[in-house]
């Protein structure tokens, strides 16, 4: 207690806010860089999926974090991996659709056939409507299936159909389209991609699902792939021009026209000159024939039993004939091409090259524009038509022109390999988050707790000895007192009189003095305001007393 009542109710009052900053400071710092590091684990969930995984992580007694308004969920950075394969295994985000693990939580015993069929087309709706999620592009998708039962008796079946809800980062291209088109139906038997529709979040059609829009979508192909062509064949161009001329002085522009025709085509051609024998068949006959009376003529009363002419069989003459048939069957050679021609086929193509000069910089640092000669000119050229290739007959052009550029382009240096410097968005994070915490505990030092220290540890002054034999203390220039309270001796009344005159002198003294110090200090600030006009006062005051 006599330790405090020297010090004084400042001194321990400083000391102690000293000590709860300085506590509290090294507190803050121990638990912020010894707390995980938090990171999303998933973004973009409904409040149902929010709701179930916040409930697993309480489970699993994971520590989390909610942001947002309750749909991104953050978990420790070197737990993601974890925390994700758990919530996976529970089904975990369902992102409000049900899969084929809709059997496994029913008890399909007294189920009727029309349960079965409703959650038979709900559990590929699900798992249609995960994969498309599962697309870079797509950030949520629904899927509605119309699959109608095939009737007893009747020949004629209607075709099933689809009608898919997108939410998409940005904008899906049309080839993105119809592939989320045929994805669909080829997981649906009889489905085909004409009739599945699509609209995005926003309520624009992205595809109308009927029939009508087959020659939409051949059109669209075309012009993909026509696109695709020239942008390919134009970077190949300008990629090989500027190891020639140098990166950025050789512009390029491609047209093509394709042919989008698919064409099948069978020919039959015979060669006379290559026949051979396939087959000879010989066929030999002979006959007898007798003449008579009659000279030889055939009658019926000559071939009567009893004429006269069966009578005269021995004198007639007697006729021997044979006759021979041959039959040879030849093969002539035969050659059937059936020649199949897809469609993309190049039917025409132009190519425009623009070529900038070149540039000498002379002993002034100033850059002098030099035209190509038109030998270098028709080298590019060649090396242009040899990389398309150039065919006259369908009737391609090629051409190369030079032309200064409205700015010169700059040199495109090849970006430098991965070096110590390259940071990643969260090491600047903590580095600036490290130097304003470093920032803050430098202003602490300075500006709170060496005043305060410096304030604490100051010597006190010795007291100064008055007339009368008391002893006066000394105060600072706030107020505060620097010693402590002496105990005065016993005097006299005629003492305390003396006494009492004294004090009353110390204070006009101290008056006169604090009078005078202000006085001083005045003079100060207006010297230091006015130094120009100050030395040429002391100057003349100078001048006066000499």
């Amino acid at each position: 207690m006599e330790f405090l009542n020297r010090l004084g109710i400042a001194r321990v009052a400083a000391m102690g806010v000293v000590t709860v900053m300085l506590l509290g400071f090294f507190a803050f710092l121990i638990l912020r860089f010894t707390a995980p590091q938090m990171a999303p684990v998933y973004t973009g969930l409904d409040f149902d999926d929010s709701a179930a995984i916040v409930g697993e992580l309480k489970r699993l007694n994971i520590p989390y974090e909610l942001r947002g308004e309750g749909d991104s969920i953050l978990v420790p950075r070197d737990q993601i991996t974890t925390v994700r394969m758990s919530l996976a295994e529970s089904g975990l985000p369902s992102r409000g659709q049900v899969g084929y693990e809709i059997f496994d939580q029913q008890n399909t015993l007294g189920a009727t056939s029309f349960v079965q069929n409703v959650n038979k087309l709900r559990a590929l709706e699900g798992e249609l409507a995960r994969t498309i999620a599962s697309l870079t592009r797509v950030r949520s998708a629904r899927v509605h299936l119309v699959i109608p039962e095939r009737e007893l008796f009747r020949r004629e079946a209607k075709a099933p159909s689809a009608s898919i809800v997108l939410e998409v980062r940005g904008a899906l291209s049309a080839g993105e389209i119809r592939s989320v088109q045929h994805l669909v139906a080829s997981a649906i038997e009889g489905l085909t991609p004409n009739q599945v529709s699509i609209v995005d979040a926003s309520g624009q059609l992205l595809a109308t699902g009927t029939t009508g829009e087959e020659g939409a979508a051949v059109a669209s192909l075309y012009e993909e792939r026509t696109l695709a062509f020239e942008n390919r064949t134009r970077q190949r161009l300008e990629d090989m021009l500027s190891n020639v001329v140098g990166p950025g002085r050789a512009r390029v522009q491609v047209s093509a026209e394709l042919d989008m025709n698919r064409m099948t085509q069978t020919t039959e051609s015979y060669d006379p000159d290559g026949q051979v024998v396939r087959s000879a068949q010989t066929r030999e006959s002979s006959d007898a024939a007798s003449g008579g009376g009659t000279d030889g003529a055939v009658s019926v009363a000559n071939e009567l039993p009893g004429s006269e002419g069966g009578n005269n069989a021995a004198g007639a003459n007697t006729q021997q004939s044979s006759i021979t048939e041959e039959t040879i069957n030849y093969d002539i050679s035969k050659t059937t091409q059936t020649v199949v021609t897809e469609a993309g086929a190049i039917k025409r193509l132009s190519v425009a090259v623009v070529v900038d000069g070149t540039y000498v910089s002379d002993a002034g640092g100033s850059a002098t524009y030099t035209p190509r000669s038109a030998e270098e000119l028709a080298q590019i050229e060649s090396l242009v038509r040899s990389a398309i290739g150039f065919e006259e007959g369908r009737g391609d052009q090629v051409e190369v022109v030079n032309l200064q550029f409205a700015e010169r382009p700059d040199l495109q240096l090849p970006p430098s390999e991965a070096s110590l410097f390259d940071f990643t968005r969260d090491d600047i994070m903590s580095g600036a988050e490290m130097a304003v915490t470093l920032l803050i505990a430098l202003a602490l030092v300075f500006f709170i707790m060496r005043p305060l220290v410096r304030r604490v540890l100051e010597p006190e002054p010795e007291p100064v000895a008055l007339p009368g034999g008391q002893q006066a203390m000394m105060y600072a220039e706030g107020g505060e007192q620097m010693g402590d309270d002496m105990e005065l001796p016993q005097v006299d009344p005629k003492a305390e009189a003396q006494a009492q005159a004294n004090n009353e002198w110390m204070d006009k003294a101290s008056k006169l003095g604090e009078a005078q110090f202000k006085t001083i200090q005045r003079v100060g600030s207006l010297v230091e305001e006015n130094p120009k006009q100050a030395s040429l006062i002391i100057r003349d005051w100078l001048n006066q007393a000499a």
